[in-house]
């Protein structure tokens, strides 16, 4: 198990490496061939937090593994909002512009429920699978004809910014693209190897490795870029990272997995984990939302008590552990 493990960490130090590469280089290629800022930021930058995420639940349904690629996902989509929200808003409290959240937070939780609905019959089809697809193209093509129409975006400004301060040329873009996506596939398989050679000794199903330690770590993108905006006091990005990366997870990277591979699902992950994803999702709508647009914040308190459900949540998985094992 002690190569299980270090694979498991190595893949995932390169797998933050290769990602923040690939994503480096796509948006100065994307720049070099005229793309606006804005969209780079919104597809590239935005989509590209989550390649890890992606990455490694196409590889796991690829190898028949479908329990780490779902748990990934709906792991990551916990992590996100009761550890990424939660610890930032410990460190600094973040204000939220109820204005932008209008209309993403009801579309999340929306699409929450659907994902929900459809593991009922105890599976992800890959009818399931391909609606997702479909809903995804849909939502990503309205965020950016709503981005193309917005006028001083400031995640724009800032994507500009970026890219000006750390120029590349075609060839160095290529270069981190292409070098970026090697490393990716790389690590995705190392993580997966590690992450199933655990589960078989531990004696526990693969989902539950996938929604802890696989989750956790794909996440660590969203986690470093959302304490950076919260230390620059830009609480807009904190949330459009959560809420995007949410959307991707729920849509794109399920619905990838599952068109490669349907997925059974237990009667148990769906009460314990699918109900604890919903929860999340629902807490975070009624900490942002409000109906006459006035401005939100998630103070150092709610915080802490996102983190705590969190503890909670992860010292029950632990002893789920600990149960099948001891079996």
């Amino acid at each position: 198990m002690t190569l299980a493990f270090f694979a498991i960490i190595t893949g995932l130090l390169v797998l933050i490496w290769s990602a923040d590469r690939f994503v480096d280089g796509a948006a100065a290629l994307a720049r070099s061939y005229g793309m606006p800022s804005l969209l780079i930021g919104m597809l590239i930058v935005g989509f590209g937090t989550s390649m890890p995420e992606m990455v490694v639940s196409t590889i796991s349904s690829f190898q028949g593994n479908p329990g780490i690629a779902m748990g990934n996902a709906y792991g990551s989509n916990i992590f996100n909002i009761a550890v990424i929200l939660g610890l930032t808003a410990v460190i600094l409290p973040v204000t939220l512009n109820s204005k932008v959240l209008q209309k993403e937070l009801p579309l999340l939780c929306g699409i929450t429920f659907l994902a929900g609905f459809q593991l009922l019959d105890g599976e992800l089809s890959r009818e399931d699978a391909f609606l997702l697809l479909v809903v995804f193209f849909f939502l990503a093509t309205w965020s950016v004809s709503e981005g193309i129409r917005g006028k001083g975006d400031p995640y724009g400004e800032e994507i500009e910014k970026e890219l000006v301060e750390n120029p590349m040329s075609r060839r160095q873009a290529l270069a981190h693209l292409f070098s970026g996506l090697f490393f990716l596939i790389l690590s995705s398989r190392s993580l997966v190897w590690g992450g199933v050679e655990i589960a078989t000794s531990l004696g526990v199903s693969d989902l539950i490795i996938g929604l802890t330690i696989v989750a956790a770590g794909t996440s660590l993108p969203e986690l470093a870029s959302s304490l950076a905006a919260a230390r620059k006091k830009e609480s807009d990005i904190v949330i459009g990272n959560i809420i995007g990366s949410n959307f991707f997870n729920t849509l794109a990277v399920v619905g990838i997995a599952g068109l490669i591979h349907p997925m059974k699902v237990s009667p148990d992950f769906y009460m314990r984990d699918i109900s604890v994803m919903t929860f999340f999702t629902m807490s975070m709508f009624f900490l942002g939302y409000s109906t006459r647009g006035e401005k939100r914040i998630v103070n150092r308190l709610e915080g802490g008590l996102l983190l705590m459900a969190y503890i909670c949540y992860g010292t029950y998985l632990a002893f789920t552990v600990s149960a099948a094992s001891s079996v």
